[in-house]
């Protein structure tokens, strides 16, 4: 697997975290395992590790992101990169595969699913569940353009400054409920994906006139959907509703007490734990098939 390596929250980074295209990992069950905007395979790496003792785990950086292919078009939509995950599965030969998304990965999941590419989708705290135009998709846009400004300034300034523990604990507070909880390579690997992101500004600007997800109910994999209780990026009083409502009624609907809204970073075993969950019950399914 390539990727830095995990080191508990109050240890010391051995070595600054450097961007990788991608983590393979594993043997098994192909496992497809997407990030959010503004992050990167790092926030994967203890659910990969996890999860490679019984799964090929492949978790791709995404166009425009850190460690990912560059773009070079003002706007740039979820159908986009849908797309290009699409290419990378054809070239492993992935037809379909189980897949887990956060945030924006989510809602490419749910793209992929809809295209059938899934064999399970484990959506954790998905974005896209907002209609346009409305007043959720004017926040959640207007929220990313802030942290895009304030990305901009730390872009500026030299590693030892961008990876103060002030600039730490601020980046895993947003990201985290117990911030304490994630590892301290984990956290700067974070600060380090959201100053490299010249995707940021092409997503919000493709957001504004990109049509919703389309009805949900045709999603005919199986769907976890996974909410943090404190998810302060996209809270779920807002931004979960149309995924309760929407998703069939075999779909499971869980709230992880405790965490925000990039689960991975903080409790690892549990998300890793849940993503098998719903794997091993496609298995059974099939069994009983």
């Amino acid at each position: 697997m390539t990727s830095a390596a995990t080191q508990p929250s109050n240890s010391r980074a051995s070595v600054p975290p450097r961007a990788v295209k991608a983590l393979h990992t594993g043997s098994g069950d192909p496992l497809l395992l997407l990030h959010g905007i503004m992050m990167s395979p790092h926030c994967w790496e203890g659910v990969a590790q996890r999860l490679s003792s019984t799964c090929e785990v492949f978790a791709p950086a995404l166009p425009g992101h850190w460690g990912g292919p560059e773009v070079h078009d003002r706007h740039l939509g979820v159908k986009a990169l849908a797309d290009r995950v699409e290419q990378q599965l054809d070239e492993m030969g992935w037809r379909t595969c189980h897949i887990a998304g956060n945030s924006l990965g989510g809602w490419i999941g749910f793209e992929l699913a809809l295209r059938g590419r899934a064999r399970t989708l484990t959506a954790i705290a998905p974005a896209g569940g907002w209609h346009n135009p409305s007043m959720a998709m004017l926040r959640v846009g207007a929220e990313f353009l802030s942290l895009a400004a304030i990305a901009a300034i730390g872009n500026q300034l030299p590693p030892s400054a961008l990876l103060s523990a002030p600039v730490r604990r601020a980046t895993a507070m947003f990201l985290c409920k117990n911030g304490a909880a994630a590892s301290r390579a984990g956290i700067e690997a974070a600060v380090m994906s959201a100053t490299h992101c010249p995707a940021t500004l092409p997503l919000i600007a493709s957001e504004m006139v990109t049509p919703p997800l389309a009805d949900l109910s045709k999603v005919r994999a199986p769907v976890r959907l996974l909410l943090g209780e404190y998810d302060r990026v996209i809270p779920n009083r807002v931004f979960a509703k149309r995924f309760l409502r929407e998703l069939p009624d075999s779909a499971d609907r869980i709230l992880i007490h405790g965490v925000g809204h990039v689960p991975m970073l903080e409790a690892p075993d549990r998300v890793a734990t849940l993503i098998a969950e719903h794997v091993y019950a496609s298995r059974t399914r099939l069994r009983a098939v």
